[in-house]
């Protein structure tokens, strides 16, 4: 039941990337880019098809794990770094919570590590197709500063934990606590989001040592992983790590990736618990 709610998670980011695609300016002439290649065959569908279809989605998964989930005792959860909210899938209310809280949390982590992107490659040309689909989806927020845009999703999580919680406490998921304490207790959420970037990072860290060594032809998403990874490695540059023909600071990397994300991890997790 996790994966299926994690892939009934990426069929609602693709209607929330369809809605928003119907709106943008696409470039470039038929099978020259890959914004190109996203362009439909015939006349575009209007763009409620795919407003609508996001909440009809999230209400039939609800229905679909009230139904399913209560046989075979699921407990579905949403981890929140150093917390984790857990419902009962016997009430209905409690499953459309989830499955509405379940996508909020995907699109936020989506929206995360675009923000990543934008800001790693700042000076990348709009020419690179990925870059300028990644601004597209962004819209006006490409145009805000990029400090602001790194500390936006901390705040969007303190807003969004302060607004929720009385809500969660009301149902038991969470309990009571002082105003004061939920905007720290929010900070760490925050926090530990940005942490599901080591995900983002180290794939793209594969990707790029993948197409260092084996050929994978000529392609605007490996132009696109390589110019992003070498930003990226752009503080490991001065160090010694090139031998022969091998460069092992991508491998050093994706080790201190780990043990930074692990470590960062308990130290919010032992901060929120002094919180409750």
């Amino acid at each position: 039941m996790t994966l299926i709610d994690f892939i009934l998670n990426i069929v609602g980011l693709l209607l929330w990337l369809n809605w928003r695609a119907a709106e943008l300016p696409v470039g470039g002439r038929p099978g020259t880019s890959l914004l190109s290649t996203l362009r439909p065959a015939g006349p575009p569908r209007p763009r409620y098809y795919y407003w609508a279809g996001l909440p009809v989605l999230l209400a039939a998964r609800a229905v679909f794990y009230w139904q399913a989930g209560q046989p075979i005792h699921w407990s579905p959860r949403i981890p929140l770094g150093p917390t984790t909210l857990s419902f009962r899938s016997d009430l209905p209310g409690r499953m459309v919570l989830f499955s509405v809280l379940s996508f909020g949390v995907a699109l936020g982590i989506f929206y995360l590590w675009l923000l990543l992107l934008s800001c790693v490659n700042s000076q990348v040309p709009d020419a690179d197709p990925v870059q300028r689909l990644v601004r597209l989806w962004l819209g006006r927020l490409e145009r805000w500063p990029g400090a602001v845009r790194l500390l936006l999703p901390l705040a969007v999580t303190v807003l969004a934990w302060g607004l929720l919680h009385p809500l969660l406490a009301r149902l038991n998921l969470v309990p009571a606590n002082a105003p004061g304490r939920l905007l720290a207790q929010g900070a760490a959420i925050g926090l530990s989001a940005y942490l599901t970037l080591k995900y983002l990072v180290i794939a793209l860290l594969i990707l790029y040592l993948l197409n260092s060594y084996v050929y994978l032809g000529e392609f605007a998403l490996w132009n696109f992983v390589d110019a992003t990874t070498r930003r990226l490695l752009c503080p490991l540059q001065k160090l010694p790590l090139r031998v022969w023909k091998i460069d092992f600071a991508p491998v050093l990397s994706i080790i201190l990736v780990l043990l930074a994300a692990e470590y960062a991890q308990r130290g919010l997790a032992h901060l929120y618990q002094k919180l409750l």
